[in-house]
């Protein structure tokens, strides 16, 4: 395993799809059609085995995510907090009312201080 492939976070990745599949609420045989990526290649990642880059890529740019942040050598030292950056997506998603976000956010919060820590809270 080459250096840049043991630094990019494929669990991660896979999890940020999986999320885009629910919150688009498409199939993944859609998913496939709609980026190109086969079946096949979907599967495997489902199974835990790493996609080839262009399958990356198109996938990357289907969910609006991108690659970079799944690579654990770049993540900076001031990275935002990561509520911070929850509650950001939350409010500017335009799929929900302002009190929608409100609410997903206080409880994301609850959620975030009972688990941080491992488990320990405040």
């Amino acid at each position: 395993m080459d250096h840049a492939t043991k630094d990019f976070d494929f669990e991660r990745f896979y999890g940020a799809i999986v999320s885009t599949v629910q919150a688009k609420r498409v199939t993944w045989k859609q998913v496939s059609s709609e980026t190109g990526v086969s079946a096949s290649t979907l599967t495997r990642m489902a199974q835990g085995r790493n996609p080839d880059a262009a399958s990356l890529a198109a996938l990357s740019a289907w969910a609006g995510i991108n690659p970079a942040d799944f690579v654990e050598t770049l993540k900076k030292k001031s990275a935002p907090e990561s509520l911070t950056a929850i509650t950001t997506l939350l409010r500017a998603d335009p799929k929900l009312k302002p009190e929608a976000a409100k609410a997903l956010e206080k409880i994301v919060r609850i959620a975030y201080e009972q688990l941080r820590d491992g488990g320990k809270g405040k």
